[in-house]
């Protein structure tokens, strides 16, 4: 297979050939936020297409966060980033067009060739943290900045998706439960739920760089859970990295954003480094060794044409008379109008009778589900993870079978995980995990990891629902809260470790979707994992969680 097939893929049956206009020439990849394209503008210059994926065009949230970033990125203009050309939020679907940039990913040139040597990477660091100096300078923090996202084309590299990871922060990975940002390449506070500020995305730019020199991440692989406790907890080790490198990733790799270095001085401590190289503009000729031949980009596709020739359309004989004044369509007969008036008549009487009829079939559900959960609570039912009743959901049902299995292979909490650490499973003599499913959460309710029955009717439990934030969150004044990057099935050894040193007492919701898991820890050393199997943020005044919740008591 060619360079030229594997960059362009062609479209598939349920790709759409045209999209606001722009038609599709050939598929170029696919993400957590969607599918992108190759297309052309009118004056037939290349363009990436991306296209929203259909259950995240669904969240008015997401809309209205994707309107606003496309906004901020139109104002980016940058030597080292892709040109925002168009996009519309409240298109069907949703989409955004930007140059096309012809050159392969820094992660497919580092696999293809392996690591770079220091002068590629010093003119690396250089073009990023100029491109990020763009990004930042419009109020923009990337927040996803890694190998993926950085593309290198024949006179350097390009940061792509800058803002949009921020669009998508409540609903993005919907499908893997994930949420915003790469393990590998978070920052400490971008992992442990702090602020994020340009200072993160320049701690992204250190890992991104480290990986161009070493040819894997700095702090390892495995699983989200040990990579997060790495960066979060240990320091980069530096030796790995080329000697005359280290200064720069210290600076960029400090565990304190405000230690971090500038964009602005990241960029001047390489051109010292490169000296004569880059007042001469040596740059090109290091990334046309990187990068290789340049690949020809497909034409534009054509307009269709007939496939068999239309018969003329014959000219209306008002067409044919002397045109004294505007000529226009035959007026209607009283007859006519009356039937028009009845047609429209009855179109909107079916329209108030179908938005009246949605109206009640969603109150009916939001009321059934109450209804539901009130049942329960009056009954005092509760599932046991070891109990022959069903879980409802499959995520809290692995959970607990995961924590028992002596068979499972999950990282311990004997010590701090290195890289590629596996430990054993929960010892037999851990506490009985108990569970309860389908609990509801809302501004009048709240559950308790204390009490053998957790759903309250009232706010005097551990943990609470709040919207007054953005997003809504989760809140509590003797319980902390982690979310959990990565796949399901979270087990009582991952939240032991995870919770090990958290101290967070509230957690934003917004990058939290319909499966995201929760590892919680009261002061009196119970552990929890919730698990979200419902989230309705998008009217805050009836928002509501349902999820399933698993107990661990006195395990931490």
């Amino acid at each position: 297979m060619n360079q030229s097939t594997e960059v362009f893929q062609p479209l598939q049956a349920d790709d759409p050939p045209v999209v606001a206009g722009y038609r599709l020439a050939a598929r170029l990849g696919a993400g957590g936020m969607g599918r992108v394209y190759l297309s052309h503008t009118q004056g037939g210059r290349p363009v990436a297409l991306k296209v929203v994926r259909p259950e995240l065009a669904d969240d008015p949230d997401f809309r209205r966060r994707f309107g606003r970033e496309i906004k901020a990125a139109r104002r980016v203009r940058g030597a080292y980033t892709a040109e925002l050309i168009d996009g519309d939020a409240d298109g069907v679907p949703p989409w955004l067009a930007t140059l096309y940039v012809p050159g392969p990913s820094l992660t497919e040139a580092v696999v293809r060739r392996g690591p770079l040597p220091v002068a590629a990477v010093l003119w690396l660091v250089a073009g990023v943290a100029e491109a990020l100096e763009a990004i930042h300078a419009e109020g923009i923090v990337h927040r996803d900045l890694k190998p993926s996202n950085v593309l290198l084309a024949a006179d350097g590299p390009r940061v792509i998706d800058f803002g949009i990871a921020l669009a998508a922060d409540g609903t993005s990975y919907t499908a893997t439960g994930g949420t915003i940002g790469t393990p590998s390449f978070m920052a400490p506070e971008q992992a442990s739920g702090g602020e994020v500020t340009a200072a993160t995305d320049v701690f992204a730019l250190g890992q991104t760089a480290a990986f161009a020199a070493l040819g894997r991440p700095l702090y390892g692989d495995g699983p989200a859970v040990n990579v997060l406790y790495r960066i979060v907890h240990e320091e980069p080790d530096l030796d790995l990295l080329p000697e005359p490198l280290r200064p720069l990733f210290a600076r960029c790799l400090a565990a304190d954003p405000a230690q971090r270095a500038t964009p602005a001085e990241v960029v001047e401590w390489c051109r010292q480094r490169l000296g004569a190289d880059a007042d001469a503009g040596g740059g090109p000729a290091v990334w046309r060794e990187i990068t290789g031949p340049e690949v020809a980009v497909p034409a534009p596709v054509p307009e269709p044409t007939p496939a068999y020739a239309q018969p003329p359309v014959p000219t209306p004989a008002y067409a044919q008379q002397p045109l004294t004044a505007p000529v226009g369509r035959p007026q209607p007969t009283p007859e006519e109008r009356k039937a028009r008036r009845r047609r429209a008549a009855l179109i909107s009487v079916a329209g108030v009778a179908g938005g009246a009829l949605l109206v009640a079939l969603l109150a009916w559900s939001v009321m059934d589900a109450k209804g539901r959960s009130s049942g329960r609570d009056a009954a005092g039912s509760r599932t046991s993870a070891t109990a022959s009743a069903p879980r409802s959901s499959s995520s809290a049902s692995a959970s607990a079978s995961g924590s028992l299995s002596d068979s499972s292979s999950r990282p311990s909490d004997a010590s701090a995980p290195g890289a590629g650490d596996v430990g054993s499973s929960a010892s037999p003599r851990d506490p009985r995990p108990e569970g309860s499913a389908q609990l509801w959460l809302d501004a009048k309710t709240s559950l308790s990891l204390k009490d053998q029955e957790p759903q309250r009717r009232d706010r005097k439990g551990d943990i609470r629902f709040d919207c007054q934030a953005i997003g809504c969150e989760l809140k509590s004044d003797s319980v902390v809260f982690m979310q959990m990057y990565g796949g399901h099935g979270t087990t009582l050894d991952e939240c032991r470790l995870i919770l090990k040193h958290a101290t967070k007492h509230s957690w934003t919701l917004a990058g939290a979707t319909n499966g995201t898991e929760f590892c919680l820890k009261d002061d009196e050393g119970d552990i929890g994992l919730y698990v979200i199997q419902t989230k309705s943020t998008a009217m805050p005044d009836i928002a509501f969680l349902m999820g399933d919740l698993t107990v661990w008591r006195n395990a931490a």
